[in-house]
């Protein structure tokens, strides 16, 4: 399997607001940058549609080393994922999941790929990171006004 390491982000102006997203895959001494926006939307949409663009991306079944700064993408691949579809997709006090559509989107990529899902401080200064970030804002930069 082909080693591919992921920096992931998302961004909202505004929550809700317009928001963005941002990705850096790095294979080897390859590099490949993903970023896009959407007019209306929250900062949690956006992160995970950082780590769905990501493996999207990919070609063909890789380990991965995923980094990201959302706790919220991290705990609820490795924690609350689980849980949530065995109770039908509801939370601990039985209320509908919060963007479940992206939760089973990124639930059904993951299966593909040998993933290592790694936190990383925020705005500390790690390269790919500080990286997606900009994407991430590049993205609402870009939409159209």
């Amino acid at each position: 399997m082909q080693a591919v390491t992921i920096y992931t982000d998302g961004a909202c102006r505004g929550n809700p607001g317009p928001g963005g997203w941002g990705v850096v895959l790095q294979c080897g001494d390859q590099s490949r940058e993903l970023y896009g926006g959407v007019a209306a939307t929250t900062n949690n949409r956006m992160e995970l549609t950082a780590v769905i663009e990501a493996l999207q991306a990919l070609r063909r079944p890789c380990k991965v080393v995923l980094k990201s700064d959302s706790k919220y993408v991290l705990q609820g691949i490795t924690e609350w994922l689980p849980n949530w579809k065995q109770r039908g997709w509801r939370t601990a006090a039985r209320k509908p999941v919060m963007n479940v559509d992206l939760w089973q989107t990124l639930d059904a990529l993951t299966g593909n790929h040998s993933i290592d899902w790694q936190w990383v401080k925020g705005h500390s200064g790690e390269t790919g990171n500080e990286r997606a970030d900009q994407l991430a804002n590049r993205g609402i930069d870009e939409l159209p006004r």
